[in-house]
């Protein structure tokens, strides 16, 4: 191919997913009448720094103003706030006993097996972090409603008896922004505030939902719903402790603004 075509196909490629290195090759074919063997395809595209990885998602409605206002809102806060006074970004999360299968090493040539369930049963977890201790606050509910973040308030003041406020960063969740939380969250003096609208980039507490998976969940079959639950709450009550300062270079506030799909 001459270099006109070669910029052209690099465009298209930018543009246009191709699952199938054979799908390329027939492309080729098609405008440029230009024949490729596949492995000779393959050469060709790692030549021109292509890869064979997965796209990353990001929400349709994402705003990136916002989430720029955001981080500018919080950087603020950090700036202005007493030291006394802790911040801690929460969430829920709903792990499911039915088995994770990700990826892993295995010796090429091999499977590995991994029994599957597709049970329902489920954990119903609110949680907050602080990027500054790295201590976690979390526990189970029946459901994760207004009256659920209300306990989990209790919990924070507990954690924290003696600062005059507490901040809380949640999303715009109807449990967190309902008027019961907003009422209940006056009642032990913490100060809501609220991420940009889909942006859960912005709240590092993410990352500790998929260090949780890593942990207790991933190629994992679970026999009983018991042995499912142990698993989980042995990640917060043992584990987390063990790694929690480990994480530091995953769950932290350096914060990357989704990239706005052209």
């Amino acid at each position: 191919m001459n270099e006109q075509q070669t910029t052209a196909i690099i465009r298209h490629l930018e543009e246009q997913i191709y699952t199938k290195v054979s799908d390329i090759c027939a492309y080729i074919r098609r405008f440029y009448d230009v024949q490729f063997t596949v492995s000779g395809m393959t050469k060709w595209l790692h030549r021109q720094g292509f890869s064979y990885k997965m796209p990353k998602g990001t929400p349709a409605k994402t705003d990136l103003q916002k989430q720029a206002a955001f981080i500018k809102y919080y950087e603020n806060l950090l700036n202005t706030i007493p030291e006394d006074e802790p911040v801690e970004f929460g969430d829920g999360v709903h792990p499911t006993m039915a088995t994770k299968i990700t990826y892993g090493w295995i010796k090429k040539g091999t499977d590995k097996l991994i029994q599957t369930t597709g049970s329902n049963a489920r954990m119903n977890l609110f949680g907050s972090i602080s990027l500054e201790t790295m201590k976690v606050t979390i526990d189970s509910y029946e459901s994760i409603n207004s009256s659920a973040i209300e306990k989990h308030f209790q919990k924070l003041r507990r954690n924290y008896p003696k600062a005059h406020k507490i901040h809380l960063i949640l999303d715009q969740g109807s449990y967190n922004t309902s008027k019961e939380t907003k009422e209940s969250a006056k009642k032990y003096n913490i100060v809501l505030h609220y991420l940009s609208p889909y942006s859960p980039n912005l709240n590092p507490i993410e990352k500790l939902w998929k260090i949780m998976n890593e942990y207790s969940r991933n190629n994992r079959y679970f026999q009983t719903s018991v042995e499912f639950k142990k698993a989980i709450t042995d990640f917060f009550e043992i584990t987390w402790d063990k790694i929690a300062l480990s994480t530091v270079d995953r769950i932290n506030d350096n914060f990357q603004a989704l990239k706005q799909v052209s």
